[in-house]
């Protein structure tokens, strides 16, 4: 299992590996936890979006592991843009979850989804409000850590020009052929860690001759491969999978890609078409 930690810029460690569980239903989701725990992942992320924190809050309460032992994430919803939304949905959260307190909350996404891709407006005060509910809920005990989803670099200059508390964290779309690296190399830079949900681009890395060769050529699986490729960016890395065969096979990724390995795989031709998930808005376009 791997077990590497990432000082965050406040002093808090995060686990690099962690449980994603976007498309996991709230009444499966607390098996799929607990076989997480069990396996040793102790990094849990959730969003309100997914409608699963209650299963979620019921995993990590039962799982037998103490619950400072586990980090779990959960995110404000891309629509609340006023402080008052955000406040309330952060303690609707932990009610959901029956937690005392969340590790880490993050804005979901800069615009509300059904702008993503189809407005120009950044939502600048509006993320400035959310970003003001996190502060004082953070300050209050209630979050350990606070940050951001899907920013891209504007959105990032526009909230830090106002915040008091600065993102300790942003979480994008990152997986081989289609990596931001300059957005990546931007908030490192500032301090903020990365964090790269869809490691697998939703299965559809399974299907990319140019992925199975290379996985072949480390002897791992293509989700192994494209687990390492993003630890290797320096990224907290969130695969999802209910399956604890999945779990256990994304966590064994102890090898190293070598610096010539990683231009190439930086570098894969981009995979444009994701499927059915393709109506998905952060697989749309630039966020």
């Amino acid at each position: 299992m791997y077990q590497e930690m990432k000082k965050l810029s406040n002093g808090v460690e995060i686990p690099v590996l962690a449980l994603g569980t976007w498309f996991i239903d709230d009444d499966k989701v607390e098996e799929a936890v607990k076989s997480a725990v069990k396996l040793g992942y102790r990094h849990i992320d959730t969003a309100q979006a997914y409608g699963n924190e209650q299963g979620v809050g019921k995993g990590i309460r039962s799982c037998g592991v103490p619950r400072e032992q586990i980090f779990v994430t959960s995110k404000i919803a891309a629509e609340y843009k006023t402080y008052e939304e955000a406040a309330a949905s952060i303690d609707r959260s932990l009610a959901n979850m029956g937690l005392d307190y969340i590790d880490m909350m993050i804005i979901h996404s800069p615009q509300p989804w059904d702008k993503v891709n189809q407005s120009e407006d950044r939502y600048v005060e509006g993320n400035r409000a959310a970003w003001r509910a996190l502060e004082d809920a953070y300050k209050a005990g209630k979050l350990r850590v606070i940050g951001v989803s899907n920013f891209l670099q504007e959105d990032i200059e526009n909230l830090w020009e106002t915040a008091e508390i600065k993102p300790m964290v942003n979480q994008v779309l990152c997986h081989i052929s289609n990596s931001p690296l300059e957005l990546i190399d931007y908030c490192q830079k500032k301090g903020m860690a990365m964090e790269a949900y869809s490691p697998v681009a939703h299965g559809e890395a399974l299907k990319n001759k140019a992925i199975g060769d290379m996985a072949e050529k480390y002897g791992v699986t293509i989700p192994q491969l494209c687990i390492r490729f993003d630890i290797q960016l320096g990224m907290i890395v969130l695969p999802k999978t209910a399956n604890p065969e999945h779990m256990k096979v994304n966590a064994d990724v102890d090898f190293t890609i070598s610096d010539e390995d990683m231009e190439i795989l930086k570098h894969v031709e981009k995979i444009k078409d994701y499927g059915k998930y393709s109506i998905f808005p952060v697989f749309g376009g630039k966020m």
